[in-house]
């Protein structure tokens, strides 16, 4: 049987289901003839398409049915190996077995680390990947790795810089083979050209007895075109086409490029990598074929849209110089009949419509509808929503590891390592689901509950020491009870961490690290971690990073781990084995080419989703991958555009996107802005789904809180009250109800930088051990503040900021306690606590210094590392501190002063910057009332007067605790949410 005279090359027109009408084709031509289709065999691009076919074939078989043989040709993007059916078996030389993807990935780190040295295995292990990812392409598009130093004419800006990236090719150029040598194996992408050549060969002598058909191919490596031309060739060979536009005219199609090249340079313009149909124009021209070859496919399906679909697709999709042709166009060639659009707001308000709009398609009986993205983010945002009524869509591209439990768990631990086990990560490690599941896992969790109301605030001292530090006995301790409890209970939970701590003591090997990591895991899930399909995924991928690891890199900074771990992790997609709804899919670029549905949506049509940014190349810069021939980075937005035509020619299409991403405003896709132009006023909108979205979580009757004003009975409440409370008290009652009543108290964030408070207590520390120790010696003054920044909470860079001006007010502060001394004026006592009976109602309040004057008076000092409260605040009775312990003082409340005492001065001691110096004394009384200040002598029975004021309402009374807005209040917005604030603040009861 000798060879056909033209090739047999079909294509199924965009408007078609392309699965469904393959299968059409090929029952009709195999009626009858059911051991005739069973010895067919069918070459699909990837797995996933054979899956697609698969299912056209259940759908159309009406029973019974014995399968061709469906047979991937392996996608390289995809890590696909070439289908069994192609591997020839009995061969006196067989091909050698492709490298593992990870052995191969570990290899290249390890020559990139010792290309560049101090690179770590994080940053290795990408570049690698990058690296992998060049010599694919090269090898798929049969270019020798010595081009890169051999077949390149630069100029000579660009030569030098050339020359050296070329010294890291030498990794390509004459590592790399020696070491595959040494392996046994070769490249993915090379065995497959090999197998794909030795195939052509076999079946230009041997060619197969029944119907071999290639469909939906359109990659366009040599090997694979010349398979393709021998199949074209073979008797009952088919080549079938997946939307080759057939509707462009010989000038559009002649736009597209690539284009001869230029007589003046020799260099020929790639052409529009862009356009849709680039891919294809490549395909066929290295088929040595043309588009005239190509005949229609006869066969279609109840699934096809309205043939003038594709004559409309391809208006859109006109080449950039030729769009000026859409404003001749006819109203029926500018018909988009079937495709809505969708634009709303937001992304959350566009994953709401999605979902209604396929919780609609399902109404329907046997109607299927599937959304097309390539936006993660969208596509898991639309699943959630439609869980609210039990639909769980058949997400094809599943999960990355890294964002399920057994991935969470192995990325916590080698974070909590690389952090040196800082309170974030160990928390997160301690209550990750899978830790200490079972009957304990009660009790484990209320001992990492009391161990994060401890680590509340500045960070403790690195590693597990740090932890028994903090839960070490102190004096002075108002946590003592919670810090006895977490003490026991740590005394068990440490030895379950301290494996992990000791196993990376010493480990710079990235193989010892995974090791530790994998066994450390497994103690501390009870295996959990490996269980379930999820933990197979990640079972098997440690499996390999421990067998490859070794020929990794040399040297491992644990530091990098965890991104090392998540890009590993990430790449790792796991499915639900069970699958999900029958009629509802959510499917990306990739699983969306051969599939079809009813109705199909395609969403997050903004520019940098769909199309995506081409990725830049670490390696090769736009201008060599020309002169090496290789194609540009725009040819994936080539391949989306033409997954964007082949979505089009769905029944029932709706096409979504919102203004604003998640960064900030969004620009509207290329291929929704050309569809928008071309259609005009055909361009149809689909506003009753973001209608819907708006008002399925509308409530019918919206009731906002009022403004709160709890009023318990007088015996609930307090009777005792702080000084610094009093203000809080006057300035927004609800907060002091929340603190005092209800005991509520605001928590410092975990691992929190250290704060105005933290500083301020740190500071006071100082002060006060200086002043007990009665020296009062400026040397030693500075001595402990610097000890102070060498504690291991410190952060260095509070260290760096907070340091020298500290110093300077700390000097300031000798200096004027010196001259204060001078001038007959001694210190007292020093973070004194005081309480006196004062209108029934007990006060009490702690003075950070009380001076003797010389007239026999006191003074009290009230230290501030900020800026100090204005005259204006205290005259208004909203910072009462420093009257209310005179008060407390003149009546006697401060044991060791007496009781005939007469407070004559009142001063805030500033740290802060006034002027050119740090440091600075601030009254807010004056002898004579000046500049609008408070008269001193009347100081404390004013302060008298207006806590007799609250006392009798809020205290002793029944008055409300009514909510209040007042920022000039300390404090201010800790109860906003618990006072609902955002509900009735402005609404008239505001």
């Amino acid at each position: 049987m000798g060879d056909k005279a033209r090739p047999a090359l079909f294509t199924i027109p965009a408007h078609r289901a392309f699965s469904d009408a393959l299968v059409a084709g090929l029952l009709a031509q195999h009626r009858g003839q059911p051991i005739a289709l069973a010895q067919a065999m069918v070459l699909l691009p990837n797995s996933r398409a054979v899956r697609a076919i698969s299912d056209a074939f259940v759908r159309q078989s009406g029973g019974g049915l014995l399968l061709p043989r469906l047979v991937a040709i392996g996608d390289p993007d995809l890590g696909e190996q070439v289908g069994g059916a192609l591997d020839p078996l009995g061969e006196e030389e067989p091909v050698p077995p492709a490298i593992a993807p990870m052995r191969r990935q570990m290899i290249l780190a390890r020559m990139v680390q010792d290309m560049k040295p101090g690179t770590d295995a994080g940053q290795a292990l990408l570049l690698a990947q990058a690296l992998g990812a060049v010599l694919d392409q090269m090898q798929v598009e049969e270019i020798a790795p010595a081009a890169l130093r051999d077949g390149l004419t630069l100029s000579e800006e660009l030569s030098g810089h050339w020359q050296a990236s070329l010294r890291l090719f030498d990794i390509l150029i004459a590592r790399w083979p020696v070491e595959l040598a040494r392996t046994g194996c070769i490249d993915l992408a090379e065995r497959r050209n090999r197998l794909f050549d030795r195939l052509t060969a076999r079946w230009a002598v041997h060619p197969p007895g029944g119907t071999v058909v290639a469909a939906g191919i359109s990659t366009t490596a040599p090997a694979i075109a010349r398979l393709l031309r021998r199949i074209g060739t073979m008797p009952g060979g088919m080549v079938v086409f997946a939307g080759l536009d057939q509707h462009m005219d010989a000038d559009a199609w002649d736009a597209i490029g690539p284009f001869p090249p230029d007589p003046l340079t020799g260099r020929a313009a790639p052409g529009h990598e862009s356009h849709p149909q680039y891919a294809l124009k490549r395909l066929l021209d290295a088929m040595s074929a043309t588009r005239d070859d190509v005949a229609q496919w006869r066969w279609g399906s109840e699934h096809d849209a309205r043939a003038v679909r594709a004559r409309n697709i391809s208006n859109a999709m006109l080449p950039p110089r030729l769009t000026s042709r859409w404003r001749d166009l006819k109203t029926a060639e500018r018909s988009l009949a079937g495709v809505e659009a969708l634009e709303v707001a937001t992304p959350g308000e566009e994953a709401q419509a999605i979902a209604i709009a396929l919780r609609e398609a399902l109404e329907t009986p046997e109607r299927t509808a599937a959304l097309v993205t390539p936006d993660r983010q969208l596509a898991t945002r639309v699943s959630a929503h439609l869980r609210r009524w039990g639909i769980e869509a058949d997400d094809s591209a599943g999960q990355p590891l890294s964002r399920l439990p057994p991935g969470t768990l192995l990325l916590t631990m080698a974070e909590a390592v690389a952090e040196r086990f800082a309170p974030v990560p160990l928390l997160a490690l301690l209550k990750h689901p899978l830790v200490m599941r079972g009957e304990g896992r009660l009790a484990w969790l209320e001992g990492v509950r009391g161990l994060d109301l401890l680590l509340r605030g500045p960070r403790p001292q690195a590693r597990l020491i740090g932890i028994d530090l903090l839960l070490a006995p102190r004096d002075d301790d108002r946590q003592r009870a919670l810090r006895d409890e977490v003490r026991a209970w740590w005394q068990d939970a440490r030895p379950k961490i301290e494996p992990l701590e000791r196993a990376f003591a010493d480990a710079i090997d990235l193989g010892a690290q995974i090791a530790a990591l994998r066994e450390q895991a497994g103690a501390l899930s009870g295996d959990a971690v490996w269980a379930g399909h999820q933990g197979h995924a990640a079972a098997a991928l440690f499996t390999e990073l421990e067998a490859a690891a070794p020929e990794g890199p040399r040297q491992a900074d644990v530091r990098a781990l965890p991104t090392m771990l998540d890009h590993l992790l990430g790449r790792v997609a796991v499915r639900p084995p069970q699958g999900g709804h029958p009629r509802v899919a959510i499917l990306g670029l990739i699983e969306a080419q051969l599939a079809q549905a009813d109705l199909m949506i395609l969403g997050g049509l903004n520019e940098g989703t769909w199309p995506g940014l081409p990725a830049p190349d670490p390696w090769l810069a736009p201008r060599i991958r020309r002169e090496l021939g290789l194609p540009g980075l725009e040819t994936r937005i080539g391949l989306a555009a033409h997954d964007f035509a082949s979505a089009l020619g769905a029944p029932h299409v709706l096409i979504t996107r919102a203004r604003r991403g998640s960064s900030g405003p969004a620009v509207a896709s290329r291929f929704w802005l050309r569809l928008k132009a071309m259609a005009g006023p055909q361009w149809k909108s689909a506003d009753r789904y973001a209608a819907l979205a708006r008002e399925i979580d509308r409530p019918a009757a919206y009731r906002p809180a009022k403004r709160p004003a709890p009023s318990p009975s007088v015996a609930q409440r307090p009777k005792l009250i702080p000084v610094t409370d009093v203000d809080r008290l006057k300035a927004d009652p609800f907060a002091f109800y929340a603190r005092r009543v209800l005991r509520l108290s605001r928590l410092d964030p975990v691992d929190a930088d250290a704060g105005p408070a933290w500083r301020g207590t740190a500071v006071h520390e100082i002060l006060q051990h200086w002043a007990e120790a009665g020296v009062f010696d400026p040397a030693d003054l500075e001595a402990r503040a610097r000890a102070m920044f060498d504690q291991p909470q410190v952060h260095p860079l509070l260290k760096a900021l907070w340091q020298p001006r500290l110093i300077e007010a700390i000097r300031w502060i000798a200096a004027e306690v010196a001259r204060d001394k001078a001038e007959g004026r001694i210190i007292l006592s020093v973070e004194k606590e005081g309480r006196a009976e004062v209108a029934g109602v007990t006060l009490m309040g702690k003075a950070d210094r009380i001076d003797r004057l010389a007239d026999g008076r006191i003074g009290i000092i009230d230290y501030k590392t900020g800026k100090p409260p204005s005259p204006r605040q205290v005259k208004a009775g909203f910072s009462l501190q420093l009257g209310l312990l005179g008060v407390i003082a003149e009546m006697g409340g401060f044991e060791g002063l007496g009781q005939r005492v007469e407070a004559g001065d009142f001063e805030y001691w500033s740290l802060a910057k006034k002027g050119d110096q740090f440091g600075y004394r601030e009254r807010p009384v004056d002898p004579l009332g000046k500049r609008d200040k408070i008269l001193t002598d009347s100081f404390t029975a004013q302060a008298h007067e207006h806590f007799e004021g609250v006392a009798r309402d809020y205290l002793l009374g029944s008055a409300p605790f009514r909510a209040e807005i007042n920022p000039e209040v300390a404090n201010y917005g800790d109860y906003d949410q618990l006072m609902r604030l955002e509900e009735w603040y402005g609404r008239g009861d505001g």
